[in-house]
């Protein structure tokens, strides 16, 4: 009696740590996907960007280190060839500057007017191509301008109709001196006349003069007429 009492006793002692194991088991997966679903909302509300107010909810494919320039992943084909271009240029042991000061005009062209790629009128087009110290003026600017009737794509349900460069080329090209008069400095430049064309034309400016300096042998955008 005695000895099938104790192998009871140790059958429900037992299943008792089975029991404990199992809870102990569920707890720990329990604790595990709260920890995972409050990573996630963190992420969501501190690092996602809220694209209706700033618009620059993009994946960067590629970026050119050094020079703050990237590729998105809703850049268009032209904008890539340009790119791609740039890329191995300023990568290469011995840079063209020529070439630099050119790409830096077409892609900032190419940005500016390919709105359809833009979630609203925040999301300025060839703002890394403009000079550090006028950018935010510049894209004050913009989206009281050319930007400020672009509806809000950041739920993918925008039916307006907006322009997509396709080609573009340089007309005229002139090196010569430009004066930041903040600065009170004068810095190489070059001045570009340039032509471009739409996928659909819808009434855009083509044409346009561009003026790039070289600061410090980087190229920036000061001036478009």
């Amino acid at each position: 009696m005695a000895k099938k009492m104790d192998k009871e006793n140790k059958e429900s002692k037992n299943k008792k740590e089975q029991s404990n194991m199992g809870k102990y088991i569920i707890f720990t997966i329990v604790i595990i996907v709260v920890i995972s679903l409050i990573g996630f909302l963190a992420y969501k509300i501190l690092v996602v960007p809220n694209t209706e107010e700033k618009g620059n909810y993009k994946l960067n494919e590629s970026e050119i280190k050094g020079y703050g320039i990237h590729l998105d992943d809703g850049d268009t084909k032209l904008y890539r060839e340009e790119y791609t271009k740039l890329k191995e240029n300023l990568e290469s042991k011995d840079i063209d500057y020529d070439a630099y000061a050119e790409s830096v005009a077409k892609l900032f062209i190419i940005d500016l007017y390919t709105i359809k790629n833009k979630i609203n009128k925040y999301d300025i087009g060839g703002i890394d191509f403009v000079y550090p110290d006028v950018r935010q003026n510049y894209s004050d600017n913009i989206d009281d301008t050319l930007y400020k009737y672009v509806e809000d794509n950041s739920k993918g349900d925008r039916s307006q109709n907006l322009p997509v460069v396709n080609t573009i080329e340089v007309l005229e090209t002139s090196k010569g001196k430009y004066t930041i008069e903040s600065e009170k400095k004068e810095y190489d430049s070059y001045t570009y006349k340039l032509k471009w064309g739409y996928s659909l034309d819808l009434g855009y400016d083509d044409a346009g003069e561009v003026i790039v300096i070289n600061k410090d042998q980087k190229m920036y955008v000061v001036e478009k007429n």
